[in-house]
């Protein structure tokens, strides 16, 4: 979702790209959109010194969350990164970018969250200058989980107690425009940019906003913490659970993203207007 935008971004404004792939099927898409491609694989040490050989700037977005198998968080977001950092170092990378998430803490009980931390915590002391990206709530994974997917099937919406806690949803082509810009932005060297959306909204504000925007009224259904969100697998609850204990830390503002980065924040609203066609259907 998110590499691939990046890629394609670097390419239109001229910029040269080498891709790491796994597969035929990622090497050919990204061969015809006009980047040059590496085979290898973050949790194989040894096959990551190619692609890095030559390289100025590196961005990395790959991560576990929607794999599995022998793809998960031990070998990819905590080795894995930790073999991509040193690759790259030893390469003579000059600045390395690195997708993290809200929360990230080394010592975070969340395993994710976790490696994720310790990943940042060693690329800050690696001789390279680097930039943290650190999103907030995905528009894009959340809302069609939270929303659309039960309004579709008929179902209720279910938020975890009052649905209160305070978030700044990000859409992923505004994270994809703050990963490019980073590339050619003093702005964004030896910085950890925190990234959300241009509002604080709740479960309640996400739900009322799509019912202006649909015309409809939608059934909402609470549950107490600890329970079960039917249709859900139990770790979605647990985060809806997490997400109600506190509110995010206030990000780069809407100003700011676009005089220093370009980016022009997505508002909720114009979220849910794009996502009309599959709202309807």
């Amino acid at each position: 979702m998110l590499g691939g935008a990046i890629a394609r971004r670097l390419l239109e404004r001229g910029d040269r790209v080498r891709a790491l792939v796994r597969d035929d099927a990622g090497e050919r898409t990204l061969t015809e959109a006009g980047a040059e491609t590496a085979r290898g694989d973050l949790k194989d040490a040894a096959s990551l010194a190619e692609a890095c050989d030559g390289i100025s700037t590196l961005i990395t977005t790959a991560n576990s969350a929607a794999r599995g198998g022998e793809d998960n968080v031990e070998t990819v977001d905590l080795e894995g990164n930790r073999n991509l950092i040193e690759a790259a170092s030893r390469a003579g990378v000059d600045h390395f970018v690195f997708l993290s998430a809200e929360g990230e803490d080394p010592e975070s009980p969340v395993p994710f969250l976790r490696a994720k931390g310790s990943a940042s915590a060693r690329l800050r002391e690696s001789d390279m200058a680097y930039t943290v990206l650190v999103p907030n709530l995905y528009m894009d994974v959340w809302i069609p989980l939270v929303v659309l997917a039960p309004v579709a099937s008929g179902r209720p919406i279910t938020i975890v107690g009052e649905g209160a806690g305070k978030h700044y949803l990000v859409a992923a082509d505004d994270v994809a425009g703050f990963a490019v810009a980073a590339v050619h932005s003093e702005d964004a060297r030896n910085r950890d940019l925190l990234i959300g959306g241009p509002e604080a909204l709740s479960w309640r504000d996400v739900i009322s906003a799509f019912e202006r925007v649909h015309g409809v009224t939608l059934d909402v259904e609470s549950i107490d913490p600890g329970q079960p969100m039917p249709g859900f697998p139990e770790a979605v609850a647990g985060l809806m659970a997490g997400l109600e204990t506190y509110d995010s830390a206030e990000p780069i503002s809407a100003p700011e993203a676009e005089a220093r980065f370009g980016v022009r924040l997505t508002t909720l609203e114009d979220f849910l207007r794009r996502q009309a066609p599959a709202a309807a259907a």
